[in-house]
């Protein structure tokens, strides 16, 4: 049996594997998908988590990246400036996770002699995916996927994002923050702000991807409203409270 966890540098997917560490769970493979977006938090908890995982006998986190036809190493951030675009999430569909996560991960596994051997003979990989209690409504009962055995581990503990956050803390971690590109457009507005305060330079060139696309059905990055427009007003959120207040809203 192949065991592979897809890292998405957050805090469900960090605790999953810390748990599998202190189980002594076997892990064959990890994998975080880089879409040249991330912001510089979520690449230096990479770096020092795969250490962490190294030093414990489990294998380093592999980043996977998507190319071009060329087979150059392209990013989603070069693709929407050369569409003049923005990320799909803007348009309401979901197709970044599947051109910028899922598919370069499929075309490293499918080259990794590893998994070529088990589905050689007929085995799938078991791949486990770091939903927690509380998205237990995102589980699959049932694939057809004939590659895959994929497992909850978090569904099965129970633990919801407190609990992981537990896990990270006990186990002698700092906790990753949030993993998300810096031009998502399902940022709220105080992660606009909070981009603002600790990424300037990443906030500029989010602002500038926005100006250089093409919009006809949405305002901006926030889809109804422009970032930029809203770092001038920079008062209020749209849950109409002050940017200062706690609105409820954050999922992080």
């Amino acid at each position: 049996m192949v065991n592979l966890v897809c890292y998405g540098g957050g805090t469900n997917s960090t605790a999953l594997l810390v748990e599998k560490v202190k189980r002594g769970e076997p892990v064959d493979i990890i994998l975080f998908a880089d879409t040249g977006a991330e912001k510089p938090h979520t690449y230096a908890y990479v770096e020092m988590f795969s250490a962490w995982l190294v030093e414990r006998g489990y294998p380093a986190i592999q980043t996977v990246k998507a190319v071009n036809m060329a087979g150059e190493v392209y990013t989603l951030t070069q693709d929407c400036i050369d569409r003049r675009a923005l990320p799909s999430l803007a348009y309401g569909f979901k197709t970044c996770s599947l051109r910028w996560k899922l598919a370069p991960q499929e075309k490293f596994l499918n080259n990794f002699d590893l998994c070529k051997v088990e589905w050689k003979a007929g085995r799938m990989i078991t791949k486990h995916v770091g939903f927690d209690w509380g998205e237990s409504h995102r589980v699959k009962a049932y694939s057809e996927d004939t590659k895959y055995e994929v497992t909850y581990p978090l569904v099965d503990w129970r633990w919801d994002r407190k609990r992981c956050v537990e896990a990270i803390l006990a186990a002698g971690l700092p906790l990753p923050g949030k993993s998300s590109c810096f031009f998502c457009p399902s940022m709220k507005p105080h992660e606009i702000k909070e981009l603002e305060r600790d990424y300037p330079e990443l906030l500029q060139l989010a602002l500038e991807i926005e100006a250089n696309a093409e919009l006809h059905s949405v305002v901006g990055l926030g889809r109804s409203f422009s970032w930029r427009e809203f770092l001038k007003q920079g008062s209020f959120d749209f849950c109409g409270n002050s940017i200062e207040a706690d609105c409820g809203c954050y999922d992080g």
